[in-house]
């Protein structure tokens, strides 16, 4: 795959990596212009006094609801709505002055109120026992889900690098003298080299390095470097045109003696022809994503058959108890093909768990019941990163025993949950 890119202008430079992040923008800014055409909540409009619009948009549901079922003829009626407080009227009660600052600012202690009060009645009876499950259940899951996505491409991008460093080829006091290179030099080592009168001619250093080696009267010209090094070399009436060889690649006491630089390269060189890893990583990502397709497929076709519980502890389990056979994973298909499996049943439980928990609040309290959760997973996911981050190349143990340990108990949790499957919401 080659990185390619277009100018704008005389000094700009549009490059693959920023194509990438614009695509990954559009959804959202999709999702954005969806949202206008989108009706608001019913409850919004009763709150604010705009009852015949919540009228319309209740009917409009049921409307849809009917033409699903069969029964377009069946005529919306309702018994009994109950009206929420207005907002607008606890802040007219409680500003006295009626400014605009001091409204805002009690709209604000309002809300404010609001949200503590029905998070502390989150956690009252009979929701307490609930809610603690599902706190575990989002932080275990979180936590589990998110360390293992970054572990896994950071292992196998260890491994690859493993794997490249077990076939560098070490050189030892050669000696080249008048001798054009114009070819690639890849995972190699030079050690106590001596290069007299050669040229260096459009030509890549990939993960070369030359220690305690001499350059005398050599000529180097459109040469690129990734990954490559100069350590405690000598370099005599050398010239250097139109290369990327700077102070960054000449370090450990590399001496440059009566030569020239000219028309340096300046900027990053690197392609994914120089280093495939970084497109390796989207790949992978790409095939962890791709696994998702079938998980999603099977919750949306099962979860009513099987049960919400069922489909949330069990795939939980089935995530934990496949995480032990990570430990197998010695080579980069065998990681890559326990990726797919992975996310492929932990989505189930994500979606899973999203149902079970809009279906256990009440109306009243459930955005703020939705939303701590979400907090909490926003939390975990960066505890996991911190955590499973930082083993990488240390140890695989930890990570594999961690994550099933979180999941598996996670899943046995999740199954002690109430079924909501027959709940009517209220």
């Amino acid at each position: 795959m080659l990185s390619w890119s277009f100018s704008m202008g005389s000094a700009y430079q549009f490059h693959s990596w920023r194509v990438f992040v614009v695509v990954c923008a559009l959804p959202c800014v999709c999702a954005v212009v969806a949202l206008t055409f989108m009706p608001e909540s019913p409850r919004f409009y009763l709150e604010v006094g705009k009852h015949d619009e919540a009228w319309m948009i209740l009917k409009q549901i049921h409307d849809t609801n009917m033409r699903a079922r069969g029964q377009p003829e069946k005529v919306f009626t309702v018994n009994r709505i109950k009206i929420p407080k207005q907002l607008d009227e606890l802040v007219e009660m409680e500003s006295e002055s009626g400014n605009s600052v001091s409204k805002a600012f009690v709209r604000m202690k309002t809300e404010i109120q609001g949200i503590y009060q029905n998070l502390v009645k989150c956690f009252n009876y009979p929701m307490r026992e609930n809610m603690i499950r599902l706190t575990i259940v989002w932080l275990t899951l979180s936590f589990g889900y998110y360390g293992l996505s970054v572990w896994f491409p950071d292992v196998i991008k260890h491994l690859q690098a493993d794997d490249y460093a077990s076939k560098v080829k070490v050189h030892t006091n050669e000696r080249i003298e008048d001798f054009t290179f114009n070819f690639t030099l890849e995972n190699q080592i030079h050690k106590n080299g001596v290069f007299i009168s050669d040229r260096f001619i459009n030509m890549k250093l990939k993960s070369v390095a030359f220690v305690d080696s001499t350059f005398r009267n050599c000529y180097f010209e459109d040469v690129s470097t990734v990954g490559s090094s100069f350590r405690n070399c000598t370099i005599i009436d050398g010239f250097f045109y139109n290369t990327d060889i700077d102070e960054s690649k000449l370090i450990d006491g590399t001496e440059v003696i009566n030569s020239t630089f000219a028309h340096n390269k300046t900027g990053c060189q690197m392609t994914f022809d120089d280093d495939y890893s970084a497109y390796w990583v989207y790949f992978i990502n790409f095939l962890g994503t791709l696994a998702v397709l079938p998980g999603n497929i099977v919750s949306a076709l099962l979860m009513d058959k099987i049960g919400r519980l069922s489909m949330l502890g069990g795939s939980m389990v089935l995530s934990g108890i496949s995480c032990f056979f990570l430990w197998f994973g010695t080579s980069e298909s065998m990681m890559i093909f326990m990726l797919c499996l992975y996310n492929g049943l932990s989505i189930s439980a994500w979606n899973s768990l999203d149902v079970v928990t809009t279906e256990s609040f009440p109306t009243v309290r459930r955005g703020t019941g939705f939303g701590f959760c979400n907090a909490l997973c926003k939390f975990a996911a960066v505890m996991g990163n911190l955590i499973f981050g930082s083993l990488v190349g240390i140890t695989k143990a930890i990570p594999i025993l961690m994550a099933s340990t979180v999941l598996v108990g996670g899943g046995l949790v999740a199954l002690r949950l109430p079924d909501t499957r027959a709940n009517v919401l209220m």
